[in-house]
């Protein structure tokens, strides 16, 4: 379990944080939507939204997530700051540390970043959580939780449960290998008890994921065998920006293997449904006639329950934890 000091990796969630994190962002959602959207939870508190790479979905949800809650924010962009003078990552954290901030959401291209800067934090004696808002191709906890708050809520919207997932087929499909938001969900997801079957190129598939996750399946080809009674699929965007070497042949020829049509919904459950994290190559890993599909897709839901979903991560670091606080 979580000791609710910092969310760097959903790798020591139990069933039981889930279930913690999804009750808790359920009660949100119902505040955000009032005609009052916001609540003195963290009145008085500041959260710092250290962003040294791009990012628009993800930083812009945890700022609203963070006004929603009555904290103050601070935002940090790396083209106007004094990295540009040379000053170190570090640095730049005790700078915002001595401006008082409480919470830290961390977003980097450098894979353990917001670990460094946690045990960093820990050192200096303050008591400040820091949140990872997706470091390098580790890890994106805030995004697989929003994944399993948006699934299970598909399967129960009153009472959203983890343990609802127990056998469900969901198939995450396309560039695994580069994708933290895949990693974080294979922790959740084989945590919860769900049939997770991965469909990429072999030159997309970690080698090492059978070893961290054996119960999941590989596909190479989206077929039958890869999306049969699938009742979930989750699309992942081609990540051209970290492919330093030749994975595939071309964006058409990728469409055409491992891009998602109507076509393919024959194998599926009847009541598929499909998400993506964002932003969508529309025509890559996905035509868009679905993703435009109101009876289909999930990424509108997923944008919303994001807010919900950090407005409780941001609740339960600050109480460590408890709620009722």
């Amino acid at each position: 379990m979580t000791d609710w000091r910092h969310i760097i990796s959903l790798a020591d969630f139990s069933i039981e944080d889930y279930e913690l994190v999804l009750q808790t962002a359920n009660s949100f959602r119902e505040v955000l939507s009032r005609r009052t959207k916001k609540v003195p939870t963290l009145q008085g508190k500041v959260v710092a939204n250290l962003f040294f790479e791009p990012s628009t979905r993800t930083r812009n949800s945890f700022e609203l997530a963070a006004k929603r809650l009555s904290a103050d924010t601070l935002n940090f962009a790396p083209a106007t700051s004094s990295l540009a003078k040379g000053e170190t990552i570090l640095d730049t954290a005790r700078t915002f540390l001595a401006m008082g901030t409480d919470i830290m959401v961390i977003r980097h291209a450098m894979a353990g970043v917001p670990q460094t800067i946690a045990q960093d934090m820990d050192e200096l004696g303050g008591q400040v959580a820091v949140l990872n808002g997706g470091d390098g191709k580790h890890e994106h906890p805030s995004q697989a939780l929003l994944d399993l708050f948006t699934i299970t809520n598909q399967l129960d919207r009153d009472k959203p449960n983890p343990r609802s997932l127990g056998g469900r087929k969901v198939v995450i499909v396309g560039d695994i290998l580069h994708s933290r938001v895949a990693r974080s969900n294979l922790w959740s997801l084989c945590t919860c008890g769900a049939q997770v079957h991965l469909v990429a190129p072999p030159t997309l598939i970690p080698p090492q994921i059978t070893q961290l996750f054996p119960q999941v399946q590989i596909h190479h080809t989206l077929d039958r065998s890869a999306l049969a009674d699938a009742q979930f699929i989750m699309l992942l965007r081609l990540q051209s920006e970290r492919m330093g070497q030749f994975f595939i042949p071309s964006l058409r020829e990728y469409h055409q293997r491992f891009g998602l049509t109507r076509a393919h919904l024959k194998f599926c459950a009847p009541r598929v449904k499909l998400l993506h994290p964002g932003p969508v190559n529309r025509g890559v890993e996905i035509s868009s006639d679905l993703l435009d599909d109101p009876h289909l897709s999930l990424v509108e839901e997923q944008v919303t329950n994001g807010i919900a979903i950090r407005m409780a991560l941001l609740f339960l670091l600050s109480t460590g934890g408890k709620v009722g606080v």
